[in-house]
């Protein structure tokens, strides 16, 4: 079952690689949507697919080296048919 799911990432996550790992990993297994950078240092992303495949890419993210994620606002929000790829936005 496909869902959405709308994140705020706050802690050490922009200049470090998290939008590629995002990127790299959505892409890996099939989802879509979007990663950000916002001006106020915090990173905005939306995941859609399946619930355990979302789970993953936040998993390689919250263990990434180089990335500290210090809190995580996490909402489910509406699917968006038609959606094909998941996109860095800037």
């Amino acid at each position: 079952m496909k869902i959405r799911k709308h994140y705020i990432f706050k802690g050490r996550v922009q200049a470090v690689g998290f939008r590629y790992t995002a990127y790299k990993e959505a892409r890996k297994l099939g989802l879509t949507g979007f990663v950000k950078n916002l001006n106020n240092g915090n990173v905005e992303a939306e995941f859609q697919g399946e619930a355990h495949l979302i789970d993953e890419v936040i998993k390689k993210l919250k263990y990434d080296r180089f990335i500290y994620i210090a809190s995580m606002k996490v909402d489910n929000i509406d699917v968006i048919e038609n959606e094909t790829s998941f996109e860095v936005l800037y």
